[in-house]
C-alpha cells in the first residue's frame, strides 16, 4: 500500500484498542460482516473484548466516532488453529508466540478502499512489537489471494469446520 492511501486512511480513520464500551459495536459489525453460521456471538464476543481488548485493533471513522473496522484475535503458544478458539477464550494466553486471527470486519461502506489492509498492515506491526512469531487465519477460497498479498502463505485446507464451511489455513510468519 502506497505511503499516500496510508496517510489518506490515517486521516479518515482513528487506529487503536478498543474500548470495553465499545463491544456492543463489534457484535453489530460482526452480524452484518458474516452469515449466521460463521459470526461469532454476543456472548463470545463480549467475553473476547472483557478479556482481551489488547488482542482487538480498531479503526474509528473521525467523522462518526464509531467503529467501522476492526480486527481481532487470541494470542497462545499453539501451532494450529481450531475452532475452540473461537468460543474459549480461556485458551487466551498474553503472552503468547503466536496470535490466532478470529475475525476482519469491514463496514460496507468503508470497503474497497484498503482498510482492510491497512488494519492488517498495523496489527502485524503490532504483533512483531510484541515479539510474536506468528499469525495464523482461517479464510474462505474467494480470499485466499487478498490474504496472499498481506504477506500470508496459504497452507491448504484447514481442519477447521467453524459453521459448516470448508476453510484454509493461512500462515504469516512474522521475521
Amino acid at each position: 500500500m502506497s505511503l499516500d492511501r496510508i496517510n489518506k486512511l490515517a486521516e479518515k480513520y482513528e487506529f487503536r484498542t478498543i474500548l470495553k464500551s465499545e463491544a456492543k459495536q463489534t457484535v453489530e459489525i460482526e452480524q452484518i460482516c458474516f452469515p449466521p453460521n460463521e459470526a461469532c456471538s454476543e456472548k463470545h464476543m463480549n467475553e473476547r473484548v472483557n478479556a482481551a481488548p489488547e488482542m482487538f485493533l480498531v479503526a474509528i471513522d473521525k467523522q462518526t466516532g464509531k467503529i467501522a473496522a476492526f480486527i481481532n484475535g487470541l494470542s497462545t503458544n499453539e501451532d494450529v488453529f481450531r475452532d475452540d478458539f473461537f468460543t474459549e477464550v480461556s485458551l487466551y494466553n498474553p503472552n503468547g508466540k503466536n496470535i490466532m486471527i478470529l475475525g476482519v470486519d469491514v463496514l460496507p461502506e468503508h470497503r474497497m478502499i484498503g482498510l482492510a489492509t491497512e488494519l492488517m498492515r498495523r496489527y502485524v506491526l503490532k504483533a512483531k512489537d510484541e515479539n510474536r512469531k506468528a499469525l495464523f487465519l482461517t479464510c474462505l477460497a474467494d480470499k485466499v489471494e487478498m490474504y496472499k498479498k498481506m504477506g500470508y502463505e496459504d497452507k491448504g485446507i484447514s481442519g477447521s469446520t467453524w459453521g459448516g464451511e470448508e476453510w484454509h489455513d493461512m500462515l504469516y510468519i512474522l521475521r
